[in-house]
């Protein structure tokens, strides 16, 4: 386990007591060379109408590398899209978490769309989970009856299968949706026998069971 500094420690306390966002770039696990996934700034963080901009020294290649992410050259696109994050991307007080924004833009980018079909299935995939999981949060909330917890699981469950049925689109329009059934025929003849599976057997016994076999069709 690598060791942390007491400096460390220190900091991500303080982030925690102002609720701060940890800015810190970190690698991924498994993937040292993998760059962090780009993010955005809201003017004012967590309120209910904000314009998204570059964080603090990312303005180089900040609109670029949007693009990249969303699988498009179209700067409206862009736009329309971190529209519809900021609308989808709420705390629990309604307001747009700048958080949950930039979760989401890691997620499209995790995806590597390579147009803007595949970059809109993206953000509704990335929109339809951080929605389920507002679902699953009001469920602990305890201030709902068992009438409205049912209500919440059910409107989770159907939220987490438009999610997987989205992750099966997407690979259906990078594969060509190209299905691949390979069938196999075994004939067995009148008196005789079939195996399927992997068997392993010592010669002597395959060589008493042919035996049997001359023995039995001699009769």
């Amino acid at each position: 386990m690598a060791a942390v500094s007491r400096t460390d420690l220190c900091q991500e306390r303080d982030n925690l007591m102002t609720h701060k966002p940890n800015n810190t770039a970190i690698p991924a696990a498994g993937q040292p060379g993998r760059p962090p996934p780009v993010r955005v700034k809201l003017l004012r963080p967590d309120a209910y109408a904000a314009q998204t901009h570059p964080p603090d020294g990312e303005n180089k290649d900040w609109w670029q590398r949007l693009s990249k992410a969303l699988g498009t050259t179209s700067s409206d696109f862009v736009n329309a899209s971190l529209l519809q994050l900021q609308a989808a991307a709420r705390s629990p007080f309604a307001t747009i978490s700048e958080t949950h924004i930039n979760a989401a833009l890691a997620m499209i980018e995790a995806a590597a769309p390579t147009d803007e079909l595949e970059g809109a299935l993206a953000v509704q995939m990335a929109c339809t989970h951080m929605a389920a999981m507002s679902v699953l949060a009001k469920m602990d909330s305890g201030l709902g009856t068992d009438r409205h917890i049912a209500a919440f699981g059910s409107t989770a469950a159907r939220l987490m299968k438009a999610y997987a049925m989205q992750m099966e689109v997407l690979r259906r329009l990078r594969t060509g949706g190209q299905q691949f059934v390979r069938v196999e025929h075994v004939y067995v003849n009148d008196g005789g026998q079939a195996v399927i599976g992997n068997v392993q057997q010592q010669d002597t016994q395959v060589e008493e069971r042919r035996t049997t076999r001359a023995d039995h069709r001699g009769k």
